[in-house]
């Protein structure tokens, strides 16, 4: 079973790009913090991610540097040879699927992309909302 769930903050912004049969695909790094005990400095782990079609538009839709974000996926290897001939390995998470988490200010800022918040109780007048019509005869209370 190669499963793997990891919760971190971007490195950096998720840039779409395409591929030559134009499929969508980004590549990202999540950094996620150890625990820590009292009086010792605070470490990250950095995860090399890549996502395809519609988890790759989604993700660098949705999501900025620094912002919060949870992925569910795969870890792989890839060999490859590196500019003096050297034989390497890489390891990065395959990303099946993405969740926003953190804040709801912090997401929100990223998901709107500098459109306007939608009304709620910190920024609504009385003119947002609408008076319902009707007595109270149908609540079941």
């Amino acid at each position: 079973m190669n499963n793997i769930i990891i919760m971190g903050r971007l490195t950096d912004n998720p840039e779409l790009r395409k591929t030559p049969n134009d499929i969508s695909v980004t590549s990202f790094s999540v950094a996620v913090n150890r625990s820590y005990s009292n009086g010792s400095d605070r470490q990250a782990d950095f995860f090399n991610c890549v996502a395809w079609r519609g988890t790759a538009e989604f993700i660098s839709k949705y999501f900025a540097k620094g912002q919060m974000i949870a992925i569910e996926g795969s870890m792989q290897s890839r060999r490859y040879d590196d500019r003096d001939g050297n034989k390497r390995t890489a390891w990065e998470i395959q990303v099946s699927q993405a969740h926003f988490c953190g804040s709801k200010n912090e997401n929100g800022a990223g998901f709107s992309r500098g459109a306007e918040a939608a009304p709620s109780y910190s920024n609504a007048d009385a003119g947002d909302f609408t008076e319902l019509d009707g007595g109270d005869d149908d609540l079941p209370f």
